[in-house]
């Protein structure tokens, strides 16, 4: 699923269904620390401060490599309920991820979402000026591709 819109930025999203129960799930995708082992990009997390680990404010680096470039990100949790939902903003508001889970018979349904949002919309046209469309466009691709890798890994992980 994907929407556009100028107002909340651009979102991605897609689901898997996995036999693990949501609690027991959610302790795997919400351990930042585990994030190598399942993203195509993010090479590894740790947390800033290892007492607010998995908590609403919480704050995190993680390392990306990609074949044309490697950065680092900062990023604060948003959302860590049991069970329910785990979120996290990258950077100054540029781009929130998710993981929904919804119990279904047999396990959880995993959705996985990115949001670009508008203040990352307008970083990268500070940034990248002219480029900035294409920049945008190359990361949105990105995150297309990924979420169904990542998705798959997760499930492949736990089960």
């Amino acid at each position: 699923m994907t929407a556009c819109d100028a107002t909340t930025g651009t979102s991605h999203s897609e689901s898997i269904r996995v036999s693990l129960e949501p609690e027991a799930l959610y302790d795997v995708v919400a351990d930042v620390t585990r994030t190598g082992e399942w993203s195509p990009i993010c090479a590894s997390c740790e947390w800033d401060d290892a007492e607010q680990a998995g908590r609403v404010g919480a704050t995190f680096t993680g390392h990306n490599v990609t074949p044309e470039r490697s950065w680092t990100t900062r990023s604060h949790v948003v959302a860590a309920e049991r069970g329910r939902e785990f979120a996290w903003v990258v950077g100054d508001g540029f781009v929130r991820w998710s993981y929904l889970l919804t119990p279904v018979d047999g396990g959880t349904e995993l959705t996985e979402t990115w949001h670009f949002l508008p203040a990352g919309r307008a970083m990268f046209h500070d940034k990248f000026g002219e480029q900035a469309d294409a920049e945008i466009a190359s990361r949105t691709a990105q995150a297309h591709a990924g979420i169904p890798q990542t998705l798959a890994a997760i499930k492949a992980i736990v089960e």
